[in-house]
This record gives C-alpha cells, sequence and structure tokens, in this order.
C-alpha cells in the first residue's frame, strides 16, 4: 500500500517573531493548558534563540574575492584629470605642466592639441619626439606624472554620499571613510556591495566591510576608476 506524505510549509522568520511577540505581550496571564501542554515565557525565549540560530545558519556566506581585486589598483595609461609635466632637456622655453582635459587631450607649443588619453608616458614621449622631430637639436622629452586621481561613487548609508577622489591606491574601508564612514544607526556594513565594469562587462561584489574593519577578516578590496560602492540600510 502506498502512502503519500505531504509536508508543512516552514514558518518564515518573521511569523515566529509575531507569534512570539503576542505570547510575550500576554505571558502574565494564566496560559490554559491545551492536551498538557503549556507555553512559559522561559519556552519562548528558547526558541526565540533557536529561530535566530536558525536564520544565522541559513544566511549565505559571501564568495571568495578573486586575486585581483585584492591588489592595490595600478595603471600606466593616462586618464582624464592626471596632471603631467613635460620636460625638454635640450630646449627648456617648451617646458610644461599640463592637465588632461575632460576630452583626453593637452595642448602643446608649436604643435597644437593632441590626445592622450590612453597613452602610456612612455608613448607620450615618443609621440612628442615624432611631433617636435624637426624642432629639436637633442631628440630628448621626459614626461612625468604629478597627480594622477581616479573618481569613486560612495551611496546609500554613509554620512557623506557622493564622488570620492582616489590619488592612490585605494581600499574601500578606506573610500567609505572619505565618504564620511557608516552612518551607524543605520548602515548594513556586513553586505556593502561593489559595482564595477571589467572589459566591458558589469561585476559586483558583495562585502563584509564591518569585518574587515573590526579586524575579523583579512581580505583588502581595492577600489578601481568608477566604481560605484553601495551601503544597504538596515531593515527593521
Amino acid at each position: 500500500m502506498n502512502a503519500s506524505h505531504q509536508s508543512a510549509s516552514p514558518l518564515s522568520f518573521p511569523d515566529v517573531l509575531a507569534f512570539l511577540r503576542d505570547r510575550l505581550l500576554r505571558y502574565r496571564q494564566p496560559v490554559p493548558r491545551r492536551r498538557g501542554f503549556t507555553v512559559r515565557p522561559g519556552m519562548i525565549l528558547a526558541v526565540l534563540g533557536l529561530a535566530g540560530l536558525l536564520t544565522a545558519c541559513n544566511s549565505p556566506r559571501l564568495a571568495p574575492l578573486p586575486p585581483e581585486v585584492q591588489r592595490p589598483y595600478t595603471r600606466v595609461e593616462l586618464r582624464e584629470g592626471d596632471v603631467i609635466r613635460i620636460t625638454f632637456p635640450g630646449a627648456p622655453s617648451l617646458n610644461s605642466v599640463q592637465q588632461v582635459r575632460q576630452d583626453g587631450k593637452i595642448s602643446l607649443d608649436q604643435v597644437g592639441e593632441i590626445t592622450v588619453a590612453g597613452m602610456s608616458p612612455t608613448a607620450l614621449e615618443a609621440e612628442i619626439l615624432r611631433l617636435y622631430d624637426q624642432r629639436l637639436v637633442t631628440k630628448q622629452v621626459l614626461v612625468t606624472v604629478e597627480s594622477a586621481a581616479y573618481p569613486v561613487y560612495v551611496s546609500g548609508a554613509v554620512l557623506r554620499p557622493g564622488k570620492v577622489m582616489a590619488n592612490r591606491p585605494m581600499t574601500i574601508v578606506e573610500a567609505i571613510m572619505e565618504a564620511g564612514g557608516f552612518d551607524e544607526n543605520r548602515a548594513k556594513s556586513t553586505a556593502v556591495v561593489v559595482t564595477r565594469e571589467v572589459d566591458g562587462v558589469t561585476k559586483s561584489y558583495q562585502l563584509d566591510v564591518k569585518a574587515m574593519i573590526r579586524g575579523r577578516s583579512t581580505t583588502r578590496f581595492y577600489v578601481r576608476p568608477n566604481d560605484v560602492i553601495y551601503v544597504p540600510s538596515l531593515v527593521w
């Protein structure tokens, strides 16, 4: 004979809390016995602890981070906002300090505008030598980067959401501190999300930044240009 089994749907954690809250509000009143079972306050507290433990056990674990996001961000390409010094050892009058404009260009004396965004300093040196080939006696030029800042955007439950300019390798903890730090009354710092574009593909990372700050995690997540950091709010 075949027996059919039907499993009851498990109660959700909010349902359990609602039931226990109702019992706690009425626990001073006599609780009638039903089939030899009495609900006591101590039992309610025990169930509360068990429910919290089950919820913690069912929480998803964060996936391990790939090695590339744990290394300091370094780049060799020039980009908008970079400040570069161009030095001509044989023609000091041509020396200049330039900031790469929003269109990725700079302006050179006797040459005009050239696009430098996306070039390395070494490649730019070669291009400048080519452009000044007929004007230079000493075929030498040096390009050095004096300032290289890039934007990171921090939103959500922080004190000063907005754009953060990073002029050095910066971790996610440092970026959040630059945005004023967590709003301690509402920030869910265990589930911070970072979204970035990598070779035209959008990638997202969920991070327990609270564990990083308190020393429970040795992970160091380095931000990159145009990263979007979102700190979610606690749900009450």
